[in-house]
């Protein structure tokens, strides 16, 4: 196998986490497409054990959740029986921490109580304490809550009654109808003002920064793994690499799990170095206790 130096590397994942489809950074960067692809899946694998390593024992107060759709291979509509379960409709969950802006956990999958239940363990083995969670009014996500946080939570949903749709047909593929009213439900505990706007504007900032998620292109994913790869290397540069405009510093570093911005290249070699090596050492390398390494 080719290894590509570290400089070309850099050019492609910075690419890449800038929202350039293959086909563009492969023109940029003078790189074919198939080496392109082969180093995002590397990185992003790397990218989801980093931060399985590095994302836990986080003492957050306000956790807002969403589900973000894509699709991989094919629209719903057009999958067949001969086409394997992961064809069709893919919904990535993030829950993100509303007070430093961090993505905390993330799972992409169909939209169902098995996808939500595992995203919803994922993301109490990470949290201490008695969190405040809010999400919008998906049914499964009720009984997960109930099933994974038990009483360990104050949690609330935002329900919006929409009605009606864009008059243009070309504006239907864009926009939904208009919200006529919005309830909030009180679950368990004291969520305080449920909303989920922090959250939803995250859906932006992945459809901006990752193609996959792009609308109407011939960007998006064929391959699960690949889809897979591709969030969590979005997830690992939005937490390490991008200094957030509203707390002016990486969300990483606002949680107090490094005490710098990272730059590309110390994420690709964090990613792939790391292949090795169990994720309770990279723990151990990169958690920041009381202001220091350990």
């Amino acid at each position: 196998m080719n290894i590509l130096p570290i400089e070309r590397q850099t050019a492609i994942i910075a690419a890449l986490t800038e929202g350039m489809s293959i086909r563009a950074t492969e023109r940029l960067t003078d790189t074919h497409r198939d080496t392109i692809m082969r180093l995002g899946v590397r990185v992003g694998t790397g990218c989801a054990r980093l931060h399985n390593a590095m994302m836990r024992d986080l003492n957050v107060s306000r956790i807002e959740l969403d589900e973000l759709w894509a699709y991989i291979g094919k629209k719903q509509r057009r999958v067949s029986a001969e086409d394997d379960q992961s064809k069709g409709d893919c919904y990535t969950f993030i829950a993100m921490d509303a007070t430093n802006k961090a993505i905390i956990s993330f799972r992409s999958g169909k939209r169902d109580g098995i996808t939500t239940e595992h995203f919803l363990t994922d993301l109490r083995l990470r949290v201490l304490g008695r969190p405040i969670v809010h999400s919008d009014g998906f049914a499964a996500y009720e009984e997960m809550m109930r099933w994974t946080f038990g009483d360990s939570a104050d949690y609330g949903q935002i329900i919006k009654r929409v009605v009606g749709e864009p008059p243009f047909p070309a504006a239907r593929r864009y926009s939904p109808g208009a919200v006529v009213g919005v309830n909030r439900r009180v679950i368990s505990g004291d969520p305080g003002r449920i909303s989920t706007s922090y959250v939803e504007r995250q859906n932006l900032s992945v459809r901006m920064a990752s193609r996959r998620f792009t609308r109407l292109t011939n960007g998006f994913s064929k391959k699960a793994e690949n889809h897979a790869a591709a969030v969590a290397l979005y997830v690992a540069h939005f937490n390490l690499c991008r200094v957030h405009e509203t707390i002016r510093t990486t969300p990483a570093m606002a949680l107090g799990i490094t005490d710098h911005v990272w730059s590309i290249t110390e994420l690709i070699d964090a990613a792939l170095r790391g292949r090795s090596e169990p994720p309770s050492q990279w723990y151990r390398r990169f958690r920041v206790i009381d202001g220091g390494r350990h």
